[in-house]
């Protein structure tokens, strides 16, 4: 009896400390929100915003929400240098494309999350591939990473994709395996509602097979030409480079894979062909 007592006592004081460890944190993110309400936001990290493709294309409403969202998220996160010197330019522009993606989302995102690796340039990262009983081992150049709670960005690259109206940004990729992630497995399923998993299954799962076999064949690419190859590395990859395409060519991607971009405009809650159309399509941007 006085086991279960014991027990019961201890079950009762950690559920007691996860409580108050939980309105600490609530208390901690209402002050941070309430000092980013009250502090205008300032003008210089404005003008790099308006010098990327997406931001000057949102309506004011979502302009002044990705605003604080970025700030919000600049706070919360732990930004690190590697090899090089951690400035402004690289924070703002990093956060508002980890928030952008998560725009259309009314709850907070990137839980997981705890740091960003800043490098100057592409990494050197040994890889390993499994193909069955066959495990190769290589250095690859990556231009980010994500696992789990950090992500490595490769600044060269990231800050050219910011700023440019091609198909690739760095960014988005690499926080859409994050999305990914939430749900403890990168495996091109982010986490969905009930309702929504067989739909998302069918429909991506489906279209990734179909560009595999494409890729293995190199034949009969028809509209997987503008999904590309490094998609069919697994289905973390192709939902990352898929969502890139979302946001960067989201009118080409309705045109072309209509059922994709349905479950990815579900999914992100934002109707970028309506938002952003195709990105090079709207002058005044270098691509």
């Amino acid at each position: 009896m006085a086991y279960y007592l014991g027990m019961m006592e201890f079950i009762l004081a950690v559920m007691a400390l996860f409580l108050i460890w939980q309105a600490w944190r609530w208390y901690r993110r209402m002050r941070l929100l309430k000092r980013i309400e009250e502090e205008p936001f300032p003008e210089s990290w404005r003008a790099w915003l308006k010098q990327t493709p997406h931001y000057p294309l949102l309506p004011e409403a979502m302009q002044q929400q990705v605003e604080k969202r970025l700030r919000y998220f600049m706070e919360s996160k732990s930004f690190e240098g590697v090899k090089t010197e951690l400035t402004d330019e690289m924070r703002v522009l990093i956060s508002f494309y980890a928030c952008l993606t998560v725009l259309g989302k009314p709850e907070e995102c990137y839980d997981i999350l705890r740091s960003v690796l800043v490098y100057p340039n592409v990494v050197v990262a040994p890889r390993k591939e499994q193909n069955g009983w066959i495990v190769r081992e290589e250095e690859a150049l990556l231009e980010g990473e994500s696992a789990g709670d950090t992500v490595v960005i490769a600044w060269h690259e990231a800050r050219r994709d910011a700023y440019h109206t091609w198909p690739h940004n760095v960014i988005i990729h690499e926080f859409a395996h994050v999305l990914d992630f939430e749900d403890g497995s990168a495996d091109g399923v982010p986490p969905l509602m009930l309702r929504n998993y067989r739909e998302w299954i069918d429909v991506v799962s489906r279209r990734y097979e179909e560009l595999r076999k494409r890729a293995e064949e190199n034949r009969d690419w028809g509209d997987y030409r503008l999904i590309g190859d490094y998609a069919a590395t697994n289905e973390a990859e192709f939902f990352a480079v898929t969502s890139e395409l979302f946001f960067q060519r989201g009118e080409t991607l309705k045109k072309h894979f209509p059922d994709l971009y349905h479950e990815y405009r579900s999914f992100y809650n934002l109707d970028t062909a309506q938002l952003f159309g195709d990105l090079d399509r709207h002058p005044g941007h270098r691509h």
